[in-house]
């Protein structure tokens, strides 16, 4: 398994037609923030914003504490969902479903640690970092949640220019497509 690097330009989502399978693998592949969703006990769906790694064999890694909620959700369930944010306007997002679990091996904590940390700066750490890393991982107790997308649901961009609603905005039905479908066309 590979880390991919950060992106230098995500997926642009067509505003006219919905996103075909392979346009919504790369949607996750070339962005890096996610909402992470996860069923609680009591209450409504937790919900938080975190950074993500994908893979060269298609899971989505993120860094957090085994102490956390996230953790013992992952543990008791070991489902959960992500909402890819695209960051720029016009504004899209996809629902990735996911079957998770939790990965403690230090290296790759350290590893995806390093990465989530060059993602958020935009540039990749330099190697002086790591011990500085391998402490916060150990310092932490820090895990790896692994998640494999199984299912998508896409959300089109929209946009309105000058409130020109009636002559360019159009709405359609999309629909959840598993991870791996092949484009139709």
């Amino acid at each position: 398994m590979k880390l991919l690097p950060l992106a230098q330009e995500p997926l642009i989502v067509p505003t006219d037609r919905d996103m075909l399978p392979s346009e919504r693998r790369e949607f996750v592949r070339t962005h890096r923030t996610c909402i992470f969703g996860y069923g609680r006990r009591a209450d409504g769906p937790s919900m938080s914003v975190v950074y993500y790694i994908p893979t060269d064999d298609d899971e989505l890694l993120i860094s957090t504490m085994r102490a956390r909620s996230k953790t013992k959700a992952v543990a008791r369930a070991g489902k959960v969902s992500l909402c890819v944010l695209d960051e720029r306007w016009p504004f899209a997002y996809l629902q990735v479903y996911c079957e998770a679990r939790i990965d403690d091996d230090p290296t790759l904590v350290v590893n995806v640690m390093m990465a989530v940390g060059g993602r958020i700066s935009g540039q990749t750490l330099p190697d002086e970092a790591q011990p500085v890393v391998e402490t916060m991982a150990r310092d932490e107790d820090r895990v790896v949640v692994r998640r494999r997308p199984y299912s998508t649901f896409a959300q089109p961009p929209r946009h309105l220019h000058q409130n020109d609603q009636e002559e360019k905005v159009t709405h359609w039905i999309t629909a959840a497509m598993p991870w791996d479908a092949l484009d139709e066309r």
